[in-house]
């Protein structure tokens, strides 16, 4: 499909981005969709850095930019107040940390059409979030079976595949009609929540590999931790709403670490279990080694121990999250907690 007269909307939730929001707009500005046919909506979560002073010199460079404000900070929130806004025909939602490639938007709206799908997204290729050795190390972990699973959206297919998610979908307008907006007591997975939802309700989400984006990971160990264990933490109430396992590979940390837990504790009871505990603990800590090694080599770096560390931050960080989700949402019934929101 070549028609560039479908009116598309564009839609930005953002907070203190100060380092990547002016590139996310060129790349999308330097789109090769008509701009007549095209609008930017962004809704800031009340910044505290310089992201509000950019946005408002674009919005006022460009009038098909507009910004609003989001007080209640979270990207769920920020999508359910633009998408009314929005006068597209198909709506895209898109992420103030990413770059985009000049044909995403049009590539994105011929697969939605001659796919027939309900949702579209592309590659997410990881890039460092600063030029140092940690943030490296943590872009390949990202990028790595290893690291995330088989999330194809990060590690690459090459053709188009039907999937469980994708990151920055593409939608026709009416799929919100059919199924509701986004939920906002999904802090940190709302994109993976909406998904499972359209799947239980019949809906197609289409991966294509020509679809591209670059996403700038986190630079600090101590800022992937904290983003990961948020994903876990709140996916347990997802499931609990939506009563389904959203895939297999995310229930991997929270078993690692919970069985590690389990044999550290039996083990003051038996020792034997002692042994299964360590046994366990080596054959993780040789994986990791093999993997990174094998990584480092490929990237001709002295990675390798900051590759562990950054695997090691992803999977426990995501499995103690996910425990701890368990314990707060299902057993004990609680509801959202205020837990702070990292970027």
């Amino acid at each position: 499909m070549e028609d560039k007269n479908i009116f598309i909307s564009i839609i930005i939730p953002c907070r203190n981005e100060e380092r990547f929001i002016g590139k996310c707009l060129e790349s999308i500005l330097a789109q090769d969709y008509p701009r007549e046919q095209l609008e930017i909506i962004i809704a800031d979560g009340m910044s505290t850095d310089k992201t509000r002073e950019i946005l408002s010199n674009y919005a006022d460079k460009y009038n098909f930019i507009q910004c609003f404000d989001n007080p209640k900070k979270l990207a769920a929130a920020a999508l359910n107040l633009m998408i009314p806004k929005a006068k597209g025909e198909i709506i895209i939602r898109m992420d103030a940390h990413n770059i985009y490639f000049k044909d995403y938007v049009s590539k994105s709206m011929r697969y939605l059409y001659e796919c027939k799908a309900d949702n579209v997204g592309g590659i997410w290729v990881t890039l460092p979030g600063a030029e140092t050795i940690t943030a490296k190390a943590i872009a390949l972990a990202l990028s790595s079976n290893f690291g995330i699973g088989n999330a194809l959206f990060r590690t690459g297919t090459k053709k188009p595949v039907y999937t469980d998610t994708v990151p920055f979908g593409c939608y026709k307008r009416e799929i919100f009609d059919k199924i509701g907006f986004f939920d906002e007591e999904a802090w940190r997975n709302e994109d993976d929540e909406f998904n499972l939802r359209l799947i239980k309700n019949g809906g197609k989400i289409l991966l294509a590999p020509d679809i591209v984006s670059y996403y700038y990971a986190r630079e600090t160990f101590g800022k992937l931790w904290n983003m990961y264990y948020q994903y876990g933490y709140f996916k347990p109430q997802s499931v609990m709403k939506l009563k389904g396992i959203f895939t297999l590979r995310q229930l991997v940390p929270a078993m690692l670490t919970a069985s590690l837990m389990i044999l550290f504790l039996a083990g003051f009871f038996n020792k034997y279990f002692f042994l299964l505990f360590f046994v366990e603990a080596v054959i993780y800590f040789f994986i990791n080694f093999v993997v990174s090694f094998f990584i480092a080599i490929k990237n001709k770096s002295t990675l390798l121990p900051f590759l562990m560390i950054a695997f090691m931050a992803v999977h426990f960080s995501y499995g103690i999250g996910y425990l701890k989700g368990i314990s707060d949402f299902i057993v004990l019934k609680k509801k959202i907690k205020d837990v702070p929101i990292t970027r």
